[in-house]
């Protein structure tokens, strides 16, 4: 007797069109990204659209938000690759609902919205609020280096920046002399109809490039003088008023291993935990203690995580219009203002003082009285066990992001771009750790 198999007819025709929300099963992610959405206001979104009486109508932006917001969710942050997965991916179709944009415009879109992204992110943080998922009680900061979109190898310090100034001003007026002893050859071998394009060609390579390398130089004097003048230091000044040694650095003069990246020029070279030094920004999150989602971002081209503490602690204020009663962070985070910051807002923190073992030593109780309270504090058994708990709260929603979403370079440039595109990646995370928290 022989086998019968299931029916299988590709040129089958349909009678009656399916429901697009059937193509994916009840409970996966794309329902969740997409029921979200669909609840909360995006006026700002279609603000820009109103009234200007385009002919061509553009994308419905709720239905490229769901678009972006399911991409980086699964790790799709390139708007080429989310482009061809719209006509791949099964939940994307069902996203996208029959549309299928091109990568220019998603791109654009993301760039024109990033501002929104922000306000969409605290939108999703007290919808979370109000779910009773978030709690808000004990808050854990953390940053991460997150790689620039530029190339260490683009970047140029300030002592190499004289010489190659020099040496491409050498170069530059030599072709200008060999171009101008071709002109007049060809002149007069030739005509003056003659152009000869080849060396201007050259000539204009080397002519970008020192400019390239003069606005970089500008950007860090720039950055040294208004160093200098939040120290206090004024131009005349040639020695220390205090009676100190002479200044090893004229009054806006950079350090020499100071760099410049041509390419993205607010972002800074930094030490990363895997990847050695590389062109990066600081990435900040404040995670909530019970839920493990984002209720604070922030991002900053600063390598140290110094002042950050209290910045965060405000940045989550804002977004939620509260303040936690309980902070965890690690050292990179101590210092005495912050700490002494933190007791007079009354906020119970536990942030270590340096690596374990070498915390407590060689802290002098007059000259840093809120260090020594915190040493005191995570001596005691009890604080130990609430800093044990900083780990898992803070360190594990950043592996997600670079491991199970995959995000571990931004697609923009600038400070301002990024920040907004981190709030987009964080918003994804929430999401994510939303449809987790609400099938438990």
């Amino acid at each position: 007797m022989g086998t019968t198999f299931r029916p299988y007819d590709p040129d089958q025709q349909l009678l009656l069109p399916e429901d697009l929300k059937e193509w994916v099963p009840a409970g996966h992610l794309a329902h969740h990204v997409s029921d979200p959405v669909d609840a909360l206001d995006l006026g700002a979104f279609y603000a820009p659209y109103e009234g200007d009486g385009r002919r061509n109508r553009p994308y419905d932006p709720r239905m490229v938000v769901k678009v972006l917001l399911y991409g980086y969710a699964t790790g799709v942050f390139s708007s080429r690759k989310l482009s061809r997965k719209l006509e791949e991916d099964v939940a994307l179709r069902m996203l996208a609902a029959g549309n299928f944009p091109r990568h220019r415009t998603l791109c654009d879109f993301r760039k024109t919205h990033l501002e929104v992204f922000g306000a969409l992110f605290a939108e999703v943080v007290r919808l979370a609020r109000e779910l009773g998922l978030a709690e808000l009680g004990r808050v854990a900061v953390d940053g991460t280096k997150v790689r620039a979109n530029a190339s260490k190898r683009k970047a140029m310090s300030h002592g190499r920046m004289g010489p190659e100034e020099i040496r491409l001003e050498e170069e530059i007026a030599e072709l200008l002399a060999a171009a101008e002893a071709a002109d007049a050859a060809e002149d007069a071998r030739y005509g003056e109809d003659v152009r000869g394009d080849e060396l201007p060609e050259e000539l204009k390579r080397r002519e970008d490039r020192l400019a390239a390398i003069r606005a970089a130089k500008a950007r860090l004097e720039a950055e040294a003088r208004e160093r200098d003048e939040a120290r206090g230091r004024k131009p005349e000044w040639e020695r220390n008023p205090k009676g100190g040694p002479p200044y090893k650095l004229e009054y806006g003069e950079p350090e020499a291993k100071a760099q410049s990246n041509f390419t993205d020029p607010e972002s800074r070279i930094m030490k990363t935990s895997t990847e050695g030094y590389q062109q990066c920004y600081n990435a900040q999150a404040a995670m909530d203690g019970e839920s493990q989602l984002v209720v604070g971002t922030a991002v900053t081209a600063g390598a140290s995580d110094q002042g950050w503490l209290t910045e965060m602690l405000d940045v989550v204020d804002e977004v939620c219009g509260e303040t936690p009663g309980e902070v965890l962070a690690d050292a990179g985070y101590c210092g005495e203002e912050e700490l002494a910051e933190l007791e007079a807002r009354g906020i119970d923190g536990y942030v270590a003082l340096g690596r374990e073992g070498k915390a407590s030593a060689g802290i002098d109780p007059e000259s840093c009285p809120a260090k020594a309270r915190m040493a005191q504090k995570l001596a005691a058994p009890a604080g130990r066990a609430v800093y044990a708990k900083r780990k898992w709260i803070a360190e594990a929603p950043i592996g997600w992001i670079k491991e199970a979403m995959g995000f571990r370079r931004f697609s923009l440039r600038g400070l301002e771009n990024v920040r907004g595109e981190w709030d987009l990646v964080c918003l994804a995370l929430n999401v994510r750790r939303m449809h987790v928290l609400l099938a438990a």
